[in-house]
């Protein structure tokens, strides 16, 4: 009697152990994209970054969309903006200049003169949390045309017409 109860018991805790509202835990990133172009040489990027809080947040966001506008490319949006090229077309660049590159993006570095959240718009922040993080969606306006100068000014890509 007890063995009959036993796998009575198991049985029935495999069979409902699939039952209720399942949770997927895998993240899928959303590539960035470009939601629409300022008349002066800046465009306003989405991007999609996991932090704590959304202080954290709204920082790496800045950092991620001026870091892709220079090595990646942003793709377009569904708004009629073309892609964004990246700024950098050398694929070693990063390793290349690397010292450049970890001062450029420290916290409180360079980067900041070229991100902002000027055009972000109420509710225009989607976030998803789980026990831990959130994933949250930043609208970024990054100035491109002063990102492109001062990197031709510092000698990391070349200047217009000198290849």
């Amino acid at each position: 009697m007890k063995k009959l109860s036993f796998l009575l018991a198991v049985t029935a805790m495999v069979l409902f152990a699939g039952c209720g509202p399942r949770r997927s835990q895998a993240y899928y990133e959303k590539p960035s994209q470009v939601l629409s172009a300022n008349y002066d040489g800046s465009y306003v990027i989405r991007v999609q970054v996991r932090a704590k809080d959304a202080a954290i947040a709204f920082t790496d966001g800045q950092r991620k969309a001026v870091e892709e506008v220079i090595f990646k490319g942003v793709k377009a949006g569904s708004n009629g903006i073309s892609d964004l090229k990246p700024l950098c077309f050398d694929l070693n660049a990063r390793e290349k200049y690397e010292d450049y590159f970890n001062a450029f993006f420290r916290d409180g570095g360079a980067w900041t003169q070229y991100a902002s959240l000027k055009d972000k718009r109420v509710g225009s922040t989607r976030y998803q949390r789980d026990g831990r993080q959130m994933v949250e969606s930043v609208t970024v306006t990054v100035n491109r045309a002063g990102l492109k100068a001062r990197l031709q000014a510092d000698g990391i890509i070349p200047m217009e017409g000198r290849y």
